[in-house]
């Protein structure tokens, strides 16, 4: 495909990084015996679990089944995307991220040359609008007005808030004096063009707020009006490089903030964010005008195991808290936690931290509703009848079903069927049959039923250098056994080249069989390692008299069809039995 990042790099690159260096600059690790320790990341316990082993250059979780390589670590702490995350591992050593050549590589070189240039156009305009708020004539009424919300000058230095200027070419003038920057501008919906034709700031006497990827690039800009008419904020638009559900306003200056956040609290303004950052609690995201999404969730709970939603108590706040929780429910797992806030009317988290302070907000935080309380209190109240008579019970059931059918965690699922069961005054056990069971989580993998082919194909995984101890049967092709291709295929692979079980894996991340060579990777063989080479050679041995005894009954069976065999096929099938005879003698 068009630009994808070459695997020799991804195989260089993984070489290079030690993994134990990767997860220690997150997560503290403690040697244990050859391998690091530390208790996982990933969920929530207090005995580690978490092994990251610099042989294999792997990491697994024996709590979560959390496991992979450098990369899969950094795109699961961080919440990065596959290139990105190579992005940000290669960055960590220096180097260069290389794309293969297309069909057209001068349109992809462009694309990239563009995407590069629209960063640093808006990296541009934010110290632009940060330059205004210290030296435009109007700086002291932002400035005066920002002291009045009790933000101090370390706290809009650390977001970059800034002032977009009263008038209408203030963007424009500075940043668009040639056609092609004028184009930019507008792609970036920086300035608009009306139907006369007139060009204009998009942005116009605000209080600016750069709101940041993950990797703490400025995408968009939130505004903030300081007095008269108009939207009391205003969000920048979707764009080439910035799409609001993927993104958190916060998200960014938390985790610099935090190794590992505490937890996240989810509020509504750009202001409840900055103002509870300085108060100290430096763990607050906006979701920028929009409701909660999947993708936001699913980057925060990457992040933490404990997310507040912390909205108004109206109705326009219990409502966004109701389409975060049902955006939630499939990616609520064993050990992660979500709570719910709702705050006093006529308050917000801005005004009410800056009345009560950082202590008895945090008791707030720690108080919020559970997440069952809330699902099940809201069900109830949106109920137009009591739970007295049938109708309401099963109303209630109706509502509740595909809801809690949505939910991976077996602890929430049965958590919530035993809250179903007490309100409608029945066993839990007489509510199993009304509900389908999830899908398999891949926190909660099936046993694998371990065949010699699987600890074959385990054993060579988890130490490649066994591909070159014995030499490739090649014959084995022909045996009819399931896996023995994928065998040979990492047989002849391993044979080759020298692979970490990390670099193995990598190259087969897009196959078929990623997910049980993940497995196999992580399956807990029990052998001492004296042992582990002359375990491979006994599978091999066994193997071969399966393909042995498959190819005699093979000739015998030809014979006894009324086809005689050739004088070759003769010989063959004797040197077969004579080496079955030997194995039984």
């Amino acid at each position: 495909m068009a630009g994808l990042i070459p695997k020799s790099f991804i195989h260089d690159l993984l070489d290079r990084a030690d993994i134990v260096e990767v997860v220690d600059s997150r997560v503290p690790l403690k040697k244990a015996g050859k391998n690091h320790q530390a208790c996982c990341p990933f969920h929530n316990e207090k005995t580690p679990s978490f092994t990251v082993s610099a042989d294999k250059q792997f990491y697994h979780c024996f709590g979560c089944g959390a496991h992979g390589n450098a990369i899969d670590f950094i795109m699961e702490y961080d919440g990065l995307e596959f290139p990105d995350a190579v992005e940000e591992l290669a960055s960590l050593l220096g180097l260069e991220v290389p794309r293969e050549q297309t069909a057209n590589p001068q349109k992809s070189a462009q694309q990239r040359a563009q995407a590069a240039d629209d960063y640093a156009q808006m990296q541009q305009v934010a110290r632009y609008f940060s330059h205004q708020l210290r030296h435009h004539e109007n700086s002291a009424r932002v400035i005066d007005y920002l002291k009045g919300r009790g933000l101090s000058g370390d706290i809009v230095k650390q977001f970059q808030i800034g002032y977009a200027p009263p008038q209408w070419d203030g963007v424009l003038s500075t940043f668009g004096q040639k056609s092609a920057a004028r184009t930019q501008l507008r792609d970036l919906k920086l300035i608009n063009r009306n139907d006369q034709g007139r060009e204009y700031d998009f942005f116009r006497d605000r209080i600016m707020f750069p709101i940041r990827d993950r990797r703490g690039r400025v995408v968009g800009f939130g505004g903030r009006i300081l007095e008269g008419d108009g939207p009391k904020y205003l969000n920048s638009p979707e764009t080439r490089i910035f799409h609001k559900g993927r993104e958190l306003f916060g998200f960014y200056e938390a985790r610099q903030a935090h190794r590992q956040l505490p937890q996240a609290v989810i509020v509504e303004g750009y202001m409840d964010v900055v103002a509870l950052a300085q108060h100290g609690i430096d763990y607050a995201v906006a979701s920028l005008g929009t409701a909660t999404t999947t993708e936001q969730l699913q980057m925060l709970f990457r992040a933490t195991s404990r997310v507040v939603c912390c909205y108004d108590g109206d109705r326009a706040g219990r409502d966004a808290a109701w389409r975060a929780l049902e955006n939630a429910l499939p990616l609520l797992k064993d050990g992660l936690e979500l709570a719910f806030l709702f705050l006093p009317d006529g308050e917000d988290p801005d005004s009410l931290v800056r009345q009560e302070g950082q202590q008895k907000f945090s008791q707030r935080l720690q108080g919020a509703q559970s997440f069952t309380d809330y699902f099940f209190g809201h069900l109830i109240d949106s109920l137009d009848m009591s739970l007295a008579n049938d109708a309401g019970k099963s109303n209630l059931l109706k509502q509740a079903k595909p809801l809690i059918e949505r939910v991976a965690s077996e602890f929430y699922r049965e958590l919530m069927l035993e809250r179903l069961a007490q309100l409608l005054g029945r066993e839990t056990s007489q509510l199993n049959s009304h509900f389908q069971r999830p899908q398999q989580s891949r926190y909660a993998p099936q046993a694998l039923k371990m065949t010699p082919m699987r600890r074959a194909i385990a054993l060579l995984v988890q130490y490649p250098q066994l591909g070159q101890a014995i030499a490739v049967q090649e014959q084995l092709a022909d045996l009819q056994m399931p896996g023995v291709d994928l065998l040979l295929a990492l047989h002849r692979q391993t044979a080759s080249r020298s692979y970490s079980t990390a670099q193995l894996l990598e190259q087969w991340r897009e196959s078929e069989h990623s997910k049980a060579l993940q497995r196999l990777a992580v399956w807990q063989h029990g052998m001492d390692n004296d042992g582990i080479q002359a375990e491979f050679e006994d599978i091999f041995v066994y193997l071969i008299d399966r393909y042995v005894e498959q190819r005699a009954n093979q000739l015998l069976q030809k014979e006894k069809s009324s086809s005689s065999l050739s004088k070759q096929e003769r010989q063959e099938y004797q040197l077969l039995v004579q080496h079955l005879a030997g194995k039984k003698a």
